[in-house]
């Protein structure tokens, strides 16, 4: 089963528990519309592709893994869409969670699927019991304070932040735990991935601002131009548009570089060359390459 199917797999079973006897449904629809149809997928496809590198003796706790932290994900951008933050009508090319479920149930969605990323973790510890601590701190750091994506959030409502640790926090924290997380998983080193998730994580983010930057809400299936509308902190703002490739480039090399010695190595620097090149639109990538 490839990587895609295991993770699909891994979030149905955990929304079928959530919609179990007992949950509201309309909350239980919130939460499933929060999940499905599936995005990218980036951030649990590097948790299991580091966790392959590593030799992924316990695939049920490293597929566990790489769920919660996409439902954190997915958490993240249901509050993001809220009228008090961004107020986006759109994600994924259609109406936002709170759009088509309500203020009130979008944000217990959020809430919601904050607490399922840990009981699925917390499910599957008889698979490797002595794994499963290193797992719940690496995930619960990205997410909190003071340097998960609460904390990058935050930065938003502050006079001034340097851009860096913005990006790192909002962005790159839920790579780095993905990365993190895949090698506790196998029993490897977490500490040892962070800078490759922390290096393509803030790759990501300067990105989707030149995303944001240049292409419309119909390319993006979200709204465009929501740096500049809300004076958010931006690569683009502060580098200008080939500035920020650059540094995207420069993102790109330094999470290849920072990946350590393991059997999947190779085959790793590979997806990762051809993630961060697939992240520019068209015409800037082949400007780029």
């Amino acid at each position: 089963m490839d990587a895609v199917a295991r993770i699909e797999r891994t979030l149905a079973a955990a929304i079928a528990l959530a919609e179990g006897p007992g949950c509201p449904p309309r909350l239980a629809q919130a939460m499933h519309h929060a999940v499905f149809p599936r995005g990218a997928r980036v951030r649990p496809r590097l948790c299991l592709a580091v966790a392959a590198a590593c030799g992924d003796d316990a695939p049920a706790l490293s597929e566990a893994a790489a769920a919660s932290i996409e439902l954190l994900h997915c958490a993240s951008l249901v509050h993001d869409d809220l009228p008090c933050f961004d107020d986006a009508a759109t994600r994924r090319g259609r109406p936002s969670v709170h759009r088509a479920h309500g203020e009130p149930l979008a944000v217990l969605a959020g809430d919601a699927l904050i607490v399922l990323a840990f009981q699925i973790l917390a499910r599957v510890a008889p698979v490797a019991p002595r794994r499963l601590p290193p797992v719940l701190l690496t995930v619960g750091d990205a997410v909190g304070v003071p340097r998960g994506i609460v904390a990058g959030q935050g930065w938003e409502s502050e006079p001034r932040c340097d851009l860096a640790e913005y990006q790192r926090e909002k962005t790159g924290s839920l790579f780095a735990a993905a990365a993190a997380a895949g090698a506790a998983a196998a029993g490897a080193d977490a500490m040892a991935w962070r800078r490759l998730g922390d290096r393509l994580g803030e790759a990501y983010q300067v990105a989707d601002d030149i995303r944001d930057a240049v292409l419309d809400e119909a390319e993006m299936g979200k709204p465009a131009g929501q740096d500049a509308a809300h004076a958010r902190p931006s690569a683009v703002a502060e580098f200008g548009l080939a500035g920020a490739v650059a540094r995207l480039e420069d993102l790109a090399a330094e999470a290849v570089a920072a990946i350590p010695p393991c059997p999947g190595a190779a085959d790793l620097r590979a997806v990762i060359r051809s993630e961060t090149h697939r992240l520019l639109p068209r015409g800037l990538a082949a400007s780029a390459a």
